[in-house]
């Protein structure tokens, strides 16, 4: 087994089920199992006590109880006391290594977050937080090395945790209302996308005196029937949307399929994402914590950044990928400068007040506490200067070697822009090659990077002037045609 391929930055990912054409199953039992193992060997380096107690849950996939059971029987093999919590969410896996009455020394979240019905993956915890990058490649090596037979074999027992967790979360919105019901005579509606956040709806939302009537796919349904669990995607927004408008609600919550990750939609249709979202737990914070620095991934807007800065904010843009924006939070507050959040436009969002976790159902609880104390959503977004167009183009990179390939493009991408009229570089970008052109050239901003991951150049493309995106797009046509080893196949189609 080449372990090292199913590492996907700080999770594992894999291909768990057969069923797609061309994707061969990758997450086998044999995989999990010495995982598992090498999971168990690298947290006993770090605990504080013997037995080890490793908390196990899972998302809605069908594929999660199989591997919850190889994950679990391997991991007391390797002598660690388990216990199944069955169908939770990823930050609540977390919050089990540090809830009084539970703080296990680890645990492991089986999840594939938004990935198609026939992936999965694992997520480590600790109560240090997630595992890094760096810890999953000490896993994996571990995973790769004969197992050490363990002296005496871990118990095995099943748990819950989903309803101390949401208790947490209500006593968020009720402390701070000084009710016990502080949400009657709010409809307020939940779109889980059949993933594992339809437990906010029943336990949270609920029991606070919320009306749920309208909600969509609460039930868990690991084949994902009515649209991917991913508040990024167009289909998922427009079915949380669908919900508020019918039903009369007064608030819209969706998720993505663990729950890290969240959106919303206002009374009026407006969704709360993107940078709309970022701009609306900044606001809250930016009064709870005046002149705190807000670091967010390095698409947002220049309006985002206008918004935070009116507001005494000190906005920090940074490269993409969640674990990023938090170690940059954290980095920061060591530094001197408090910063109580870190966010990406796709949802991930992880504040100071919450372990830095990202964590979709706390986000959302933060809007609640705003209704249950009378302070309307809506006045928390006035001012939020929005690009007349938007778009994102994902360029394929044709090279076996995509990282060279790719990182040769952005080199030759930043000469070209340097000697360009009209063309200002960002000052403050942190990836990728990012301008701002004048309105002869487009009145906006381009971004190009390099993914994380996937051979893929993301280029984002925002302008204040309808028609905008065409100009610019059009300018950099012109010279990513010059480039070898790109597939432009999307701006081509969108240029005409």
């Amino acid at each position: 087994m080449d372990l090292y391929k199913l590492q996907n930055g700080s999770d594992i990912r894999g291909v768990a089920l057969p069923g797609v054409e061309g994707e061969s199953v990758t997450l086998t039992e044999e995989a999990v199992r010495a995982i598992a193992a090498g999971f168990v060997r690298w947290l006993s380096d770090r605990a504080d006590a013997r037995p080890l107690r490793v908390a196990v849950g899972r998302d809605s996939r069908l594929s999660g109880p199989d591997v919850a059971e190889w994950l679990a029987d391997a991991m007391a093999a390797a002598g660690a006391d388990v216990t199944d919590m069955g169908l939770a969410t990823t930050p609540a896996m977390f919050m089990t290594t540090v809830t009084a009455g539970y703080e296990f020394h680890g645990a492991v979240m089986i999840t594939a977050s938004h990935l198609p019905w026939n992936r999965n993956g694992l997520k480590f915890f600790t109560a240090r937080g997630g595992a890094e990058s760096s810890d999953i490649k000490q896993i994996l090596t571990l995973a790769g090395e004969t197992a050490r037979p363990a002296p005496v074999r871990g118990k095995r027992e099943t748990g819950e945790f989903m309803d101390a967790y949401a208790a947490i979360l209500r006593e968020k919105v009720t402390a701070a209302a000084g009710k016990d019901r502080p949400l009657a005579g709010y409809r307020i509606v939940v779109d889980a996308g059949n993933g594992a956040g339809g437990f906010y709806a029943r336990k949270v939302l609920e029991p606070l005196g919320a009306d749920t009537t309208g909600s969509r796919y609460l039930e868990p349904d690991g084949r994902f029937p009515n649209h991917v669990p991913n508040p990024e995607l167009p289909e998922a927004m427009d079915s949380i949307r669908s919900a508020v408008l019918e039903s009369g609600a007064d608030l819209g919550l969706i998720f993505d399929t663990d729950v890290d990750r969240a959106g919303a939609v206002l009374k009026s249709g407006e969704e709360l994402n993107r940078n709309r979202l970022i701009a609306l737990i900044s606001a809250i914070l930016l009064r709870e914590h005046p002149g705190t620095a807000i670091v967010t991934d390095s698409i947002t807007s220049t309006g985002l950044a206008k918004f935070i800065a009116g507001r005494g904010g000190v906005h920090r843009r940074f490269r993409r990928g969640y674990r990023n924006v938090i170690n940059e939070a954290l980095r920061l507050n060591a530094a001197g400068q408090d910063c109580q959040l870190a966010i990406e436009t796709s949802g991930h969002a992880a504040m100071k007040e919450n372990y830095f976790l990202d964590d979709g159902a706390y986000l959302v609880t933060k809007f609640l506490v705003e209704l249950a104390c009378g302070r309307p959503l809506e006045s928390l977004v006035e001012g939020l200067e929005e690009p007349a167009e938007s778009r994102e183009f994902r360029l394929k990179i044709r090279d076996e070697d995509f990282r060279a390939r790719g990182e040769r493009v952005l080199a030759a991408l930043a000469e070209h822009a340097a000697s360009r009229p009209g063309w200002t570089e960002a000052p403050d970008n942190c990836e990728g090659v990012r301008y701002s052109l004048d309105a002869e050239h487009g009145d906006g901003w381009f971004l190009l990077r390099l993914s994380l991951h996937d051979p893929l150049l993301p280029l984002n493309i925002e302008s204040d002037a309808p028609g905008g995106v065409l100009v610019i797009a059009k300018q950099l046509l012109a010279f990513l045609e010059t480039q070898e080893g790109l597939d432009l196949t999307p701006l081509r189609k969108f240029v005409g």
